[in-house]
């Protein structure tokens, strides 16, 4: 089915969740510590979706062998991520974060070209790739990278963020079979699990006291941007498939700059825009070679 005007207001909205995600996270941070915001907004996701779940009548994924994908995927896709970008935003902005997550389609490609015969770069493919890796030099700053002070490491932890996620695009890859809704709750549970003793031992939940912004940021983070983004994915995937729901990635880092001006008064410097331009254009033109399967570079 064509995509119509429906599918384009569920994408975009799709992405201003996603966007929003990075200023709940700079909110939630301020006064509660990484692991917790973590490990609190994945098992409220869970208690969120679990519920659904079983209204439709499906269960949780049985088979052992799968269970060690779905962990595999639990940790490269929320668990650690997560934890790199929310420790990152203790000292970075939300723009700043929206747009280095916007690489994560350019590693993914990197990545794919390593481990799978079927997705190799070609020559447009590679000038993408490059094109975002310099947005991310322009992002960081040269003369920032060779000083390596401590901001530049929460910046560079957000970067692996993205690296992460990159590598759960190919771990999801074996998952493709499975049904959705049960893998997702899944995805959730097994993240939480994994999140929630780090939480538990080392912030000791108890003996913080938070701002109520701060812990409604943490609810917002685990409604919106996981749970019920998780369902809105599904739902696109349904109606138009994995390729239309890939144009997010011009999306999202947009909503997260505009979010981050709007609504904590962030003012990035011209540098920021001048890299979202190198990575958007390095993800349409590798987007472009890969839809016209262009030849491989000699």
């Amino acid at each position: 089915m064509k995509p119509g005007s429906v599918d384009f207001l569920l994408l975009t909205g799709l992405a201003a969740i996603f966007g929003a995600s990075f200023m709940f996270t700079r909110i939630a941070v301020v006064d509660i510590p990484p692991l917790t915001v973590v490990a609190w907004r994945l098992f409220l996701a869970f208690c969120a979706i679990y519920p659904l779940l079983l209204l439709s009548g499906q269960q949780l994924p049985r088979n052992g062998r799968l269970w060690l994908l779905i962990a595999a995927s639990a940790f490269f896709g929320n668990a650690l991520p997560f934890s790199l970008i929310s420790w990152g935003q203790v000292e970075v902005s939300a723009g700043m974060t929206a747009i280095f997550m916007a690489v994560m389609p350019l590693i993914t490609l990197l990545l794919a070209h390593v481990v799978t015969d079927d997705e190799k770069l070609n020559r447009y493919k590679l000038i993408g790739v490059l094109l975002g890796l310099a947005g991310v030099v322009v992002l960081m700053g040269w003369e920032r990278l060779v000083q390596m002070d401590g901001s530049l490491v929460r910046q560079m932890a957000i970067a692996a963020g993205a690296t992460s996620y990159a590598v759960n695009a190919l771990i999801t890859r074996q998952l493709t079979q499975t049904a959705r809704l049960p893998m997702m709750a899944a995805l959730m549970l097994a993240a939480s699990v994994m999140m929630m003793p780090f939480s538990l031992v080392i912030d000791g939940p108890w003996t913080l006291t938070p701002s109520v912004v701060s812990v409604l940021s943490i609810v917002a983070l685990a409604l919106g941007p996981t749970a019920f983004a998780t369902l809105l994915i599904l739902v696109i995937i349904d109606r138009q498939g994995a390729s239309f729901l890939s144009q997010i990635n011009f999306m999202v880092p947009l909503f997260g700059v505009l979010f981050g001006a709007l609504f904590l008064a962030e003012r990035l410097p011209p540098t920021a825009f001048m890299a979202l331009v190198l990575i958007l254009g390095g993800i349409a033109l590798s987007k472009w070679g890969a839809r016209h399967g262009l030849s491989t570079p000699r």
